[in-house]
């Protein structure tokens, strides 16, 4: 997650979002190239971004706290990826 302090384009109201983009992204694919550099590049700029910095594991659940990220996110961005469709973990939902 994006430095504390950080602000959100929404930062002038007050409203129910923890953070204003949550990243789906299937980590081996694209987690070290293309999702780290936008969400270096979303911190930049001042938008509370979300990135799992867990490697999920097969057969395992969605953590409580990953769900709560997802419904406490005002956008989500889908990093679509070669294989993305064959990880169950990117097409569940909590």
């Amino acid at each position: 997650m994006c430095s504390e302090g950080t602000s959100s384009p929404s930062s002038s109201s007050i409203d129910r979002w923890s953070y204003y983009v949550f990243l789906n992204f299937r980590g081996e694919d694209t987690r070290t190239n293309f999702t780290a550099h936008l969400y270096n590049a979303l911190c930049q700029k001042g938008i509370n971004t979300y990135i799992d910095e867990d490697e999920l594991r097969r057969g395992e659940e969605i953590s409580p706290a990953l769900c709560k990220a997802i419904e406490e996110s005002r956008i989500s961005i889908t990093i679509f990826s070669k294989n993305y469709a064959s990880s169950t973990w990117c097409l569940a939902s909590c």
